[in-house]
């Protein structure tokens, strides 16, 4: 068996932009003083003339791209999370929200698998702040393929877009060659009559692995992918509760607000069925390495299995 190819969405980030930058001229590139770490650098050595420092001022290069825009160019914004949503909320929703600027703001570094950088940096927040502000695109990819993909629906999409990518290297799941982008369009990885698992980001192969692992138990979990949580594929969300009759969300992100809230909204509005949510509890994070710290918050195959079970059992 072939060894699983592991890759981390922000590095495939900052290929995607270098890789399009030919095909869109007007693609141009900001970011926070982290381009090693956001992997902008690499579109920044081949194309030196489109890329912009801002410095350690991340609301004021929010700014800088909504004039950017203004102006007929595509800028990407890109710095951690915690400081695209965080600390530049209040640009972000006025000079891009307010008057829906075509501003790309590309998020690295979210959530519980920025590990050793501790609570301050572990951004669980983000996809609900980002959800409120009117008009916001809200992309969570799963893995290369998918981020690559992602970007290009970005730079092809007319409007504000928040993209979230990961510091931890993930497998790649989806294939290249046959994998097609559909903005706002869940993707059903896997079939199943018992239960649905909702998952974006990482937690997506995740729940393929835990999927699998309960077919010995005589468990059926269908499984979809959620890479756009705003606008929410409610259409799909709806089908898997009536079919299944239990959906379960699996997110690296706060409980509140995120993909669960959202999940949670569209069933009820629509399709009234149990909806349980795993992510991270109303908590935050604390230093240790990646891998560790989201076994440690649930954030695993071996929990969501442990808690499809017992949903399946309560049904």
């Amino acid at each position: 068996m072939a060894d699983v190819v592991k890759k981390a969405t922000r590095e495939s980030y900052g290929e995607a932009l270098r890789d399009l930058a030919e095909e869109y001229k007007d693609l141009v590139v900001l970011d926070a003083d982290l381009a090693a770490a956001t992997k902008t650098g690499i579109f920044k050595k081949a194309y030196p003339d489109r890329f912009f420092d801002c410095g350690i001022a991340e609301a004021n290069m929010m700014g800088v791209a909504a004039g950017l825009a203004a102006c007929g160019k595509i800028p990407f914004a890109s710095t951690f999370a915690m400081f695209a949503a965080g600390r530049a909320y209040e640009i972000v929703r006025n000079s891009i929200g307010y008057p829906h600027l075509n501003v790309k703001i590309g998020a690295t570094h979210a959530g519980i698998s920025v590990g050793e950088d501790g609570a301050t940096h572990q951004c669980n927040e983000d996809i609900a702040l980002m959800r409120t502000i009117p008009g916001m695109t809200i992309i969570n990819p799963c893995d290369d393929v998918e981020a690559k993909a992602a970007v290009k629906a970005a730079l092809d999409f007319n409007g504000p877009v928040y993209m979230r990518f990961g510091r931890l290297a993930v497998p790649v799941i989806n294939d290249a060659a046959t994998y097609k982008f559909e903005l706002g369009k869940g993707v059903t990885m896997k079939d199943g009559s018992d239960v649905t698992i909702v998952a974006t980001g990482l937690m997506v192969n995740e729940a393929v692995e835990a999927a699998k692992a309960l077919e010995s138990e005589g468990i059926s979990a269908r499984v979809v992918n959620i890479h756009t949580i705003k606008p929410l594929d409610k259409e799909l969300i709806c089908k898997c509760a009536k079919e299944t009759g239990l959906i379960v969300t699996a997110e690296e992100h706060s409980i509140i607000g995120g993909l669960g809230s959202a999940v949670a909204e569209a069933v009820t509005e629509g399709c009234p069925v149990k909806v349980v949510k795993i992510g991270v509890n109303d908590e935050f994070g604390h230093s240790g390495p990646a891998v560790d710290l989201l076994k440690e918050f649930g954030l695993s195959a071996e929990n969501i299995a442990k808690v499809l079970k017992e949903a399946v059992k309560n049904k």
